[in-house]
């Protein structure tokens, strides 16, 4: 009854090689450069904001540009280790219970979101204390800027047509190579648009008309809420990993399980940022 829903025609998916060139052996994906480019920005963002005198209390962080150029390679090996972990253990365990050699199969793909976060947040927690930095502050201004990564990871899954979304009759809809002939939600671009550039101007927002940076946690707060939410509400439209399907009632996903918790620490961190000193004003 449902099949009869839906329109006679969606969308043509684009021609898009989802492998940009080769190079000998070598084959460069769009997914890898997404991973890329979103780590060199949320680097190169991170030391713009450290060096604006105007965003931060009295004019001046107390972080410095060569920390964040530190940071760089253990933030790079936070989000690899710990979006391969966390996917292995969050959405196919059995599967690589069954053949454990397919964990360093990353080519395959098999990355998650959450995992990556986790991993980033342990690699900052680390170098904070052992550098003695403001563990608040950097994680303020690596968020601020990593919503850029997500949106291009998100358009490079629609390149490669997967995690595409549910069966729809809106006009919008694109019938996916691999989905079958049927129209279906592009939920990757759904995320591209709002946990990379709708976030992402959010936290801009945040950091360059309020000036949270000078109430550190306010801004990490708010990008870790606002991601869960983003998350949560696409959910509802894109289809569950096959090896799952829904945890209960035939709406609740891994994803938004794993979600709820970001939006209830990302409001903690939030709300209590608020009793921190506020910038100083002119």
């Amino acid at each position: 009854m449902q099949d009869l829903m839906l329109p006679l025609a969606a969308l043509p998916f684009p021609d898009i090689d989802p492998v940009i060139l080769h190079i000998g052996p070598l084959a460069i994906h769009w997914y890898g450069v997404g991973y890329i480019v979103g780590i060199l920005f949320a680097w190169w963002y991170a030391r713009r904001l450290i060096t604006n005198a105007r965003l931060w209390p009295g004019g001046e962080s107390r972080l410095k540009p060569e920390d964040i150029d530190d940071l760089l390679v253990w933030a790079a090996i936070g989000v690899v280790l710990g979006g391969r972990v966390g996917y292995v253990l969050f959405y196919d365990l059995q599967r690589y219970i069954a053949q454990p050699a397919d964990i360093l199969a990353v080519w395959q793909g098999g990355m998650s979101f959450h995992g990556g976060l986790l991993g980033t947040t342990l690699a900052m927690i680390f170098f904070a204390r052992r550098r003695g930095l403001p563990m608040w502050s950097l994680f303020d201004v690596i968020g601020a800027g990593a919503p850029v990564g997500f949106g291009l990871v998100r358009i490079a899954n629609f390149i490669n047509a997967e995690l595409w979304g549910k069966l729809t009759a809106v006009p919008w809809a694109v019938e996916f190579p691999n989905g079958g002939p049927f129209p279906r939600h592009p939920t990757q671009l759904y995320e591209a648009a709002l946990e990379g550039l709708l976030l992402f101007l959010v936290l801009r927002l945040a950091t360059h008309r309020f000036l949270k940076l000078g109430a550190p946690g306010f801004v990490s707060g708010v990008f870790v809420a606002g991601y869960g939410l983003a998350r949560i509400f696409v959910e509802f439209f894109r289809e569950p990993d096959p090896q799952l399907g829904y945890l209960f009632g035939g709406w609740l996903t891994m994803g938004m399980v794993l979600s709820v918790p970001m939006v209830l620490i990302g409001l903690w961190a939030a709300l209590t940022a608020r009793r921190a000193a506020e910038p100083a004003r002119a």
